[in-house]
């Protein structure tokens, strides 16, 4: 008896085996097949749209709007599997009328080159500041969101004269600190290595990126990050942007988890000589314990905290928001 109810059991397992065998399979014919990997991102902008090609971080898609003579603002976007300038654009539109704003798309993301290539921190850091320096022209104050932050702050700490100021909407790295060995960080240095390497086995890394970049799941994404309605314009955005060819690279390398700065708060928000403003508010899974410390500790540092929102205050909270950001900048502007 024992024996046949091994034997059932063995069948019954090699069964699921086999059916998630061809599931999977069946997934990865019909994402080559089926699903369109060549959609037109189209962001209607009154504003002039270019290209700027950066010798370290290749073709960078960009918005420019607004004049004068006051110290231009620079929009980071953060980083997501479905991100891209639009994650800014309330901001763009708002300051476009009193000086001179430009949004630009990371490398890997939005409409700016989505090559197979070593995408890491440094990348990013060299986007932020060889945009600034040779096609702005003249030092800019930087709106970075989310993780965007930490590559913000790299620039600002390498090059001081450039950035006039920071702000910094839900930046991470302000989590309790962990204490590690030296052993364990590079055990899971490996670990995210072994991890990029599954990811991008050409097989079925677009087939994995297509599940997870499902219009389900880029609606769920942004209704996580709204208290109230979502624009649903930004939920086209983000799922066109997911489907260009070459969209799924940058992920993927996000995914692994190579693209977070560690110890950024020890590494570069403690040692910035710039001003910064940081706004934050309730988004998910996101810590600030040691903001208030670093707030404390330094003097040029403000933080506002956005109380009804939960991780895009710059759409829902436009009015009070918008007025701070504006008399900090203006403060900064000389």
């Amino acid at each position: 008896m024992d024996k046949k109810d091994n034997k059932t059991g063995g069948l019954t397992l090699l069964g699921i085996l086999a059916g998630l065998g061809i599931a999977k399979a069946s997934w990865i014919f019909y994402s080559k097949r089926y699903i369109d990997h060549h959609a037109k991102l189209n962001i209607i902008l009154d504003a002039e749209h270019h290209t700027y090609h950066s010798p370290a971080a290749g073709a960078i898609n960009y918005f420019a709007n607004g004049q004068g003579d006051r110290t231009p603002l620079l929009l980071v976007h953060g980083l997501h599997l479905y991100a891209g300038l639009y994650d800014v654009l309330p901001v763009f539109e708002a300051f476009g009328p009193s000086r001179p704003v430009y949004a630009i798309d990371l490398p890997g993301f939005g409409g700016s080159e989505k090559t197979d290539r070593p995408y890491r921190p440094s990348m990013y850091q060299e986007a932020i500041t060889d945009f600034i320096k040779n096609q702005i022209g003249k030092p800019a104050h930087v709106l970075a969101l989310g993780n965007s932050s930490a590559y913000a702050s790299m620039a600002a700490l390498d090059e001081p004269d450039w950035i006039r100021s920071l702000v910094l909407i839900n930046p991470r790295g302000f989590e309790m600190p962990h204490p590690t060995t030296l052993k364990a960080q590079t055990y899971h240095d490996r670990a995210k290595d072994i991890f990029l390497s599954y990811l991008k086995v050409p097989l079925w890394s677009l087939p994995i990126y297509d599940a997870l970049a499902s219009r389900t799941r880029v609606t769920s994404f942004y209704h996580n990050r709204f208290c109230y309605s979502v624009p649903g314009d930004l939920i086209d955005l983000a799922y066109t942007s997911a489907h260009q060819a070459g969209a799924h690279f940058a992920p993927m390398v996000l995914l692994s988890g190579k693209l977070k700065v560690p110890n950024v708060r020890e590494k570069y928000y403690e040692k910035l000589t710039v001003p910064v403003f940081v706004v934050y508010d309730n988004e998910e899974g996101v810590s600030f314990d040691m903001l208030p410390q670093l707030v404390n500790d330094k003097p040029d540092w403000k933080a506002f905290c956005s109380r009804n929102t939960r991780g895009m205050p710059h759409f829902e909270r436009t009015g009070d928001l918008y007025r701070q950001f504006d008399l900090f900048w203006k403060k900064h502007d000389q």
